[in-house]
């Protein structure tokens, strides 16, 4: 059974300017309908701001919510901030809190949102305008849900802003295993980051991720992980540059799971990058990983 949490203001109106597809959230979910019913859809309630400003300068926060970030600040994003993408940002937030509550229950939950691994402390970065995964992480421990959280951050790119977010932080452990050469151009310090050739195939990041991530586990020993699956390092990803197939995506997300799960430990999946001219193409890669780890968690 799949666990995913999802709201309509997921999928805000496309803005004006800027090339990321909105659409991408409604697809993801039609995707997942059409897999099976085997299913249950969470609603989240919007992030409180006390927690945005909690990781987030309130300077930046309140520009966001009051629709007034300035132009360069929207450049660096990637669009403009509109007062229903403000709205759209503090939902997935607390998408990403919530699969953590639900994955606390069920052992493994998803949000069909969320990832936005690049927004720093006072300014979003590519297609990212709040953290969702730090600012999640810290309302988990300040409010004693849990004590010590892994994020695991597969995405194609690195996860700078969580990184820098984080850093210092004995409770949370930032792990990114990344395309080296993709997007940021100056990549900031996680606790382990592992920079990947262009091109790395299944076989070789298979090896790379089962030669650390049981001694990760191991060590740090968190009491959940957070999982930012990311579909991008695909072989066909517009932005990717690594060569993934669809095979190897899914045997990742089976390992991820099979790893943490045989150790009690929870996992919550972000839905991270993921992009192609064929939209629904993407949306069926998302949908796969989710419910492909939704098995794997039905298998422990």
């Amino acid at each position: 059974m799949l666990h995913i949490v999802h709201h309509s203001d997921y999928v805000a109106p496309p803005p004006k300017r800027g090339s990321f597809a909105f659409d991408k959230y409604r697809l993801v979910m039609e995707a997942v309908k059409a897999f099976g019913d085997d299913h249950i859809v969470h609603a989240p309630h919007a992030m409180e701001r006390e927690w945005l400003e909690a990781v987030h300068d309130p300077s930046y926060v309140d520009q966001v919510l009051s629709s007034s970030v300035p132009a360069e600040k929207e450049r660096r994003i990637g669009f403009p901030v509109s007062m229903e993408i403000a709205q759209r940002v503090r939902f997935t937030s607390g998408g990403t809190w919530l699969a953590a509550k639900l994955a606390l229950e069920h052992g493994y939950a998803a949000n069909s949102a969320g990832g936005s691994h690049h927004a720093l402390a006072d300014t979003g970065a590519g297609y990212c305008v709040f953290n969702d995964l730090a600012v999640s992480a810290n309302r988990l421990i300040a409010e004693g849900d849990v004590g010590r959280i892994l994020i695991l951050d597969l995405d194609v790119h690195q996860g700078d802003g969580t990184a820098s977010l984080l850093a210092g932080r004995s409770d949370i452990m930032t792990v990114s295993i990344h395309a080296e050469k993709n997007f940021p151009v100056r990549k900031a310090r996680s606790t382990l980051d592992i920079g990947l050739d262009d091109g790395t195939d299944d076989a070789q990041y298979l090896k790379i991720l089962s030669d650390h991530l049981p001694v990760i586990l191991n060590d740090f020993r968190p009491d959940l992980l957070f999982y930012q699956a990311g579909v991008d390092p695909h072989i066909n990803d517009r932005l990717g540059r690594l060569g993934l197939t669809d095979e190897g995506l899914a045997a990742r997300e089976r390992y991820v799971i099979r790893q943490a799960r045989n150790k009690a430990i929870p996992v919550a999946s972000a839905l991270g990058g993921g992009y192609g001219h064929d939209h629904i193409a993407v949306a069926k890669r998302h949908a796969q990983s989710m419910l492909v780890m939704a098995d794997e968690n039905s298998r422990i």
